[in-house]
C-alpha cells in the first residue's frame, strides 16, 4: 500500500504562483511514476504532468507547459508542481497519483491516489 498526501494549495491571484507538494509513504516501489491531476468544478478529472522516478522522462498536458514544473525528491519520497501564471482555469483540487509501471496520461492506469488540495485561482 502506498499513502499520498498533497499540500500546498490554496487561494491565489490570477498571474500568481503556487507548489504543491505530495508525500507518499509506504510501498515505494509503487512510486515509480507519480502523477498530477486536477479537476474543475463539474469536469473530469484530468492529466497534468507525471515524472519517472529517475527523472528521465517528465510529460506535461499541452495546457500546463510553460507554466508547470514537476519534480521529485526521492530522499523525501516527495513530488512537486510549481505553478506559475496561474489563471482562473487552473481553479481545481489537484491529485497526486502513483503507480508501479512507466509513464500514463490515463487515471485508470494509477494505483493510488491522494485525497487532493484545493487550488482556487481568482481573477
Amino acid at each position: 500500500q502506498v499513502q499520498l498526501v498533497e499540500s500546498g494549495g490554496g487561494l491565489v491571484q490570477a498571474g500568481g504562483s503556487l507548489r504543491l507538494s505530495c508525500a507518499a509513504s509506504g510501498r515505494t516501489a509503487s512510486t515509480y511514476t507519480m502523477a498530477w491531476f486536477r479537476q474543475g468544478p463539474g469536469k473530469e478529472r484530468e492529466f497534468v504532468a507525471y515524472m519517472m522516478r529517475n527523472g528521465s522522462i517528465t510529460y506535461y498536458a499541452d495546457s500546463e507547459k510553460g507554466r508547470f514544473t514537476i519534480s521529485r525528491d526521492n530522499s523525501k519520497n516527495t513530488v512537486y508542481l510549481q505553478m506559475n501564471s496561474l489563471k482562473p482555469e487552473d481553479t481545481a483540487v489537484y491529485y497526486c497519483a502513483s503507480r508501479m509501471g512507466i509513464g500514463g496520461m490515463r487515471k485508470s492506469v494509477y494505483e493510488y491516489w491522494g485525497q487532493g488540495t484545493q487550488v482556487t485561482v481568482s481573477s
